[in-house]
């Protein structure tokens, strides 16, 4: 498979959010000795989903979770584009997250190159080539697909994080972007009040009818103690209620809920169920807080298999509350659109 090359000055700039990679700015070549690579996104090879016709007003760009993992201390810390392993994790990501935006937008997702779990430095990595890939594939996919309509950004975890990046690099060179965004849902990332201090441009929700906000929160069990959860890297998170979409700490119970999308514990295979779980806001700690999940059978299922720990309930932040996700983005895009 062939990537071509961009210039290094224009990557240290990419990765120092100082691009303004519009337009022409991104150039390609094939000169071996210009420096790091970027993905050709004209290539529909490297697209997880391009929509076959975008007949909705509003469109979703997506960046899954960590879906590769190192075989060996040998591997590298960033797999390819083309990497098999992750190629699968991605879909199954896309299965039980992104389709929570299927009623609501048309669904644009890159494949984008991605960091292990646990390099040395896993922010600084994720800074480099992984937030490279998504300002390459979110340019392209503004010039190339949008066409002008309001878009809704979403991710989750590694995608998360790199959305974060973007939303501070790019949205900031490029506010006219940035102004038909209806809402980011960067979710399964901390959005510390330090990093809206530091981008000034950016602000995180208050409620469930504004747009252009962060959305954000990590979940996890009532008996998790404090910096326990690997998720949160030592950082407190602002965060919103997924159920009430406010921000305070009044407990939402679960039949306030619209539904989660749960797996079948026997097949794996994820389906709509009332609603599995409450939702109640830790200010102190920046987290969200599931008491109604079953601990254990959630540990069998997906936390002890990614080493997160008993109790944090990261693989389940969409599925949880999937439905009310859904509900809460058609809001706010209907809020947008009767703006324009």
């Amino acid at each position: 498979m062939k990537i071509k090359k961009i210039p290094l000055l224009i990557i240290s700039l990419l990765v120092s959010f100082a691009l303004a990679a519009c337009g022409n700015v991104i150039k390609y070549t094939d000169d071996p000795k210009s420096g790091p690579i970027v993905t050709d996104y004209s290539q529909s090879r490297h697209w997880l989903s391009l929509p076959v016709a975008a007949d909705k007003k509003i469109d979703v760009f997506y960046l899954y979770p960590t879906a590769w993992k190192k075989n060996n201390t040998t591997d590298p810390n960033i797999c390819e584009i083309d990497n098999a392993s992750m190629a699968i994790g991605s879909k199954a990501a896309f299965g039980r997250q992104a389709t929570a935006f299927e009623t609501v937008g048309n669904i644009y997702a890159p494949y984008y190159r991605q960091a292990d779990l646990s390099p040395v430095e896993r922010e600084k990595v994720i800074r480099g080539i992984p937030t490279l890939d998504a300002i390459a594939a979110f340019d392209y996919y503004i010039n190339h697909y949008n066409k002008g309509r309001p878009f809704i950004l979403a991710g989750h975890s590694q995608g998360s994080n790199v959305l974060s990046n973007l939303l501070a690099g790019y949205m900031k060179d490029h506010p006219d972007v940035y102004t038909k965004m209806v809402a980011a849902y960067v979710i399964g990332y901390p959005v510390t009040a330090a990093y809206l201090a530091n981008n000034g441009h950016l602000k995180f929700a208050k409620g469930p009818d504004d747009t252009g906000v962060i959305i954000s929160y990590n979940t996890q069990a009532p008996d998790v103690p404090p910096g326990n959860n690997p998720v949160l890297s030592g950082m407190v998170g602002i965060v919103i209620n997924p159920i009430t979409w406010t921000r305070d700490e009044t407990l939402a119970t679960k039949g306030k809920g619209l539904g989660s999308f749960m797996p079948d514990p026997k097949t794996s295979k994820f389906s709509q169920v009332p609603q599995y779980a409450d939702a109640k806001i830790d200010k102190a700690n920046g987290v969200l807080i599931c008491s109604t999940a079953d601990e254990n059978a959630l540990y069998k299922l997906s936390g002890g298999a990614l080493g997160l720990g008993r109790g944090v309930y990261h693989s389940f932040d969409y599925p949880f509350y999937y439905y009310n996700l859904r509900a809460n983005a058609a809001n706010r895009a209907t809020k947008f659109l009767s703006k324009q």
